[in-house]
């Protein structure tokens, strides 16, 4: 049976690792049936190309909002992405919005690929808008490179939202100068996320914008009580120590937490030489030493216990600013006991909301 939309809540498709992208025409399709408002697609160059899984999500549902979140602007020319924009933007009807990120510097350094910079982001940013509204960019030599002649249709008059993710405070008062939308970061504390939801605010208010038109999205880890064992070690400790071994001085610097474990985290006999990601292979015993790891407070900047406690942790984050919560790490099917807890303490207010994720009020 259909539920009533929540265009507030979204999730991730195929969340973490997957083998298998043909899951995410079943989760999009669960996630519609159950009323989430959007789904959100991260990139991994294994199984998770972007262009691919936008396809099938749009092929899969009728209501629900697309979103990458993100892709980078580095691995596609311009005019290709400008055309997967363009079509996702006709065959969702509206639905889709592009999402950018700035990536990892050490993966675009063995790729061979530039480092993505913000001047290079709004340099991209600008031209993707010129060409979605039929114009010519010709001579253009900037940031995101030189391209003596770039046009996609002069009929065009395509209006596809651009949202950033973020987590420094500079690059959250960028995204608020030049995006429609933001997309936090996994594992914020609420203090954290209410620094963040100004910064955007801040740097859209500079820029002479209408502060409230930028729809920020909290991702919260939703990782409930129902679940097994060994998904909730995988999908909390396990997800929170993968971001540690990629980019854990940014997220223990955003969150002003000591530095200190953080440094036994890297030291740990298992961590330092382990061969992979956490949340992909660690094994049952594996996660539970890596939990033994993290401090208590860090783990806690998610949503954990009982379908209602998750619910509640969801209202935290609404109060902390955000306009929209992503819950991260589960499949709709796993997420349907909170789903029916929100319903409950809901609060007034969303009717209404686009359902484009990046589309503000």
């Amino acid at each position: 049976m259909q539920r009533a939309d929540l265009p507030e809540l979204g999730f991730y498709g195929l969340a973490g690792h997957s083998a298998s992208p043909r899951d995410l025409i079943a989760e999009v399709a669960e996630g519609e049936r159950l009323g989430l408002g959007s789904v959100f697609l991260s990139e991994r160059f294994a199984t998770k190309e972007a262009a691919a899984l936008s396809g099938a999500a749009a092929a899969a549902s009728e209501r629900i909002g697309i979103a990458t979140a993100a892709t980078n602007h580095n691995t596609r020319h311009p005019l290709v992405t400008a055309a997967f924009a363009t079509t996702m933007h006709r065959m969702s009807e509206g639905r889709f919005a592009l999402g950018l990120g700035r990536g990892f510097d050490m993966l675009f350094d063995v790729m061979g690929l530039p480092r993505v910079t913000m001047a290079q982001l709004e340099d991209v940013i600008g031209i993707l808008r010129r060409l979605w509204h039929g114009e010519a960019v010709a001579g253009h030599d900037g940031p995101a490179g030189t391209f003596p002649y770039l046009s996609q249709d002069p009929s065009f008059d395509e209006d596809v939202p651009v949202i950033l993710t973020a987590m420094g405070e500079r690059t959250l008062e960028f995204a608020g100068r030049v995006a429609d939308g933001v997309v936090l970061h996994t594992f914020f504390t609420d203090e954290t996320l209410a620094k963040a939801v100004a910064a955007v605010r801040r740097g859209a208010d500079r820029a002479g914008r209408d502060p409230a038109s930028v729809r920020v999205w909290s991702v919260l880890a939703t990782v409930g009580d129902h679940l097994d064992e060994e998904a909730r070690l995988r999908k909390l400790a396990g997800r929170l120590a993968t971001y540690l071994q990629g980019y854990g001085d940014l997220l223990v610097r955003v969150n002003g937490w000591d530095p200190a474990p953080l440094a036994r985290f890297r030291t740990d006999d298992l961590v330092s030489g382990y061969p992979g990601a956490f949340d992909a292979i660690g094994k049952p015993d594996e996660l539970r030493h890596v939990a033994g790891l993290l401090p208590d407070e860090w783990l806690a900047a998610s949503a954990t216990g009982s379908p209602e406690a998750c619910a509640a942790r969801v209202l935290d984050q609404f109060a902390a600013g955000a306009d929209g919560v992503i819950l991260h790490g589960a499949t709709p099917a796993e997420l349907a006991p909170v789903l029916d807890a929100y319903r409950a303490v809901r609060p007034d207010g969303f009717a209404g909301l686009p359902r484009n994720p990046g589309r503000g009020r």
